[in-house]
């Protein structure tokens, strides 16, 4: 079968699940970068500048479209293993002034080498190199596995720093207690102290970072103007979930779940329990989640404010519009890469498609130049 009757084969199938396919026609497609080692994560330094984390451990920078040979120096060694390495890279608040970032990787615990952990540190981009290396966590206990380890960072808008971590995959249990950081969100201050307001400061036994709990591998991460703060996280077998996050919930895994595990055998029976918050949304089968937008750009005004979530499985991304609290639109978006493993809005409103793989690419997605100047109409359809 050729690539063409593919693509229209899946829109197909897609479009008969009740699901809006996007119009390729209006796009422009150009690839900036391939032959990346498992690119994982992507932030702009300036309107024409990024910066793109390898999970093999490098950090490398990509000016006016084109890749810099030589990566950054100064980048932590990673536990490259697994679903492990270097995941995210997010700027400080104020990185014009100070030019600090963080990095989230996993490594091997310092005192017990055969087990690893989550770490994230703040460092100073100083050209091609970065300095002034600084711990602000780790997460504990260590782990064996080289899973889950979530590693999604964002900054609300008091300027504390809001860190994902999974549920180690064999931890799954250790997501319902406070003692550990095992399906958490934490919230820390950029200098790694405890902010006072945190929700489980005054908790007996409980650790005072964590923010929210009962998650299982949470992979997008997003905060919107009004400061609603949006996750998605990897279900099983099925039950991938988009998620509001307030401080203090619980988001029910394992006790609640709308997914089975690999082998088909039963998590819980149950997809409701008092005191645990229902997802906005839940996919079965399983996309996959990767990366997650708030579009704010000026290139697709039709989109404006809505969540663009990028998916591995089978490889697209999918935009939401949501309101009170429920996702009521969803429209599919650029089958024809394959695996996403990230998605992030450059400062022109265009899109940057990471792909997954140990032959990554960074694709620009544009509109266009008809498009960017006539009407656009909203083809998704309410679901």
């Amino acid at each position: 079968m050729t690539l063409i009757n593919v693509r229209i084969t899946c829109a197909a199938l897609l479009l008969c699940s009740g699901f809006a396919v996007s119009n390729d026609d209006a796009f422009e497609i150009e690839t900036l970068a391939d032959g990346l080692d498992h690119p994982w994560a992507v932030t702009f330094i300036s309107d024409n500048e990024m910066l793109v984390t390898e999970l093999s451990g490098n950090l490398r920078r990509v000016s006016n479209g084109v890749l810099n040979s030589t990566p950054i120096a100064g980048v932590p060694e990673v536990l490259f293993a697994g679903q492990g390495g270097l995941s995210e890279v997010i700027l400080d608040p104020s990185f014009a002034d100070n030019g600090l970032l963080y990095l989230s990787f996993s490594a091997p615990a310092v005192d017990q080498p055969k087990l690893n952990q989550l770490n994230v540190i703040q460092a100073r981009l100083e050209g091609n190199r970065l300095v002034n290396h600084k711990t602000i966590f780790k997460s504990d206990p260590p782990r064996k596995t080289a899973a889950h380890y979530g590693a999604r960072l964002a900054f609300l808008a008091d300027g504390t720093l809001l860190i994902t971590s999974g549920d180690g995959f064999n931890y799954r249990e250790q997501a319902q207690a406070l003692d550990n950081h095992f399906g958490k969100i934490l919230r820390l201050n950029t200098d790694g102290s405890i902010p006072q307001d945190n929700p489980f400061t005054k908790t007996p036994d409980a650790l005072p970072e964590i923010w929210s709990y009962g998650h299982r591998n949470l992979q997008g991460l997003v905060i919107t103007d009004d400061g609603t703060v949006y996750e998605h996280e990897h279900g099983p077998q099925g039950g991938d979930e988009l998620n509001r996050v307030l401080p203090g919930k619980n988001y029910g895994w394992p006790a609640i779940t709308y997914g089975v595990d690999y082998s088909g055998a039963m998590i819980s029976p149950f997809t409701k329990q008092p005191g645990m918050e229902q997802p906005l949304k839940y996919w079965d089968p399983s996309i996959a989640p990767s990366g997650m937008i708030v579009y704010r750009g000026d290139m697709f005004p039709q989109w404006q404010g809505n969540l663009l979530i990028s998916a591995l499985v089978p490889g697209d991304v999918r935009r939401l519009e949501i309101q009170d609290d429920k996702s009521i639109k969803e429209e599919i978006l650029f089958i024809e890469f394959g695996r996403i493993r990230n998605i992030v809005s450059a400062p022109d409103g265009s899109l940057i498609l990471v792909t997954d793989g140990e032959d990554g690419k960074l694709i620009r997605v544009s509109a266009k130049r008809s498009v960017q100047e006539g009407p656009v109409s909203d083809i998704a359809a309410s679901l």
